[in-house]
């Protein structure tokens, strides 16, 4: 493998791949330090209690219940749902869940692909596979795609979803 760097424009800033390499070890390393104080958050079981955390989370939407929706997620969520504004704060997004799940009968599966968990936060990718029913129709949504959910353990001991990020697979249909 060669060893050249590489660089990448962003509006006008050139960007060095190792240099963005090495800032993120030391922003990693210097978790993990910080993380070697508290034992308890880092436990061989905080990846288990991730693991069982996505299954809640997953449960949590097939319920199609809003309260029991709402309990999996952080005060200060944020949601970046393919085609929609950025959603913050459980504030906005309970008239979002509300409006869904008055809409649709929704049945998801999140496989996980990849975990990483870091002191009292954790990183996921997924792909997904979704079904939306129209209650007033029955007309049926079917999707796939992938997404990254950022875990947070919460101070009553509950890991929640503090992010959730996720995109289609399928093609934008034009009108």
């Amino acid at each position: 493998m060669s060893n050249q760097h590489h660089s990448y424009s962003l509006k006008g800033t050139k960007l060095n791949f190792k240099a963005l390499q090495t800032v993120f070890a030391i922003l990693i390393s210097g978790t993990l330090i910080g993380c070697s104080s508290t034992p308890i958050r880092c436990s061989a079981n905080s990846k288990a209690d991730v693991h069982q955390a996505h299954d809640n989370f997953v449960n949590a939407i097939n319920s199609n219940n809003l309260d029991q929706f709402l309990s999996m997620i952080t005060e200060d969520i944020v949601f970046m749902a393919p085609n929609s504004p950025r959603l913050v704060g459980k504030d906005q997004i309970k008239p979002w869940g509300a409006s869904y799940y008055d809409a649709f009968h929704t049945s998801w599966t999140k496989t996980s692909l990849e975990l990483v968990v870091i002191g009292e936060w954790a990183f996921e990718q997924y792909t997904y596979e979704s079904e939306d029913t129209e209650k007033a129709t029955g007309l049926v949504y079917r999707d796939t795609g992938k997404g990254i959910i950022i875990y947070h353990h919460d101070s009553d001991g509950v890991w929640r979803v503090a992010r959730d990020a996720w995109n289609s697979d399928l093609p934008i249909i034009g009108e």
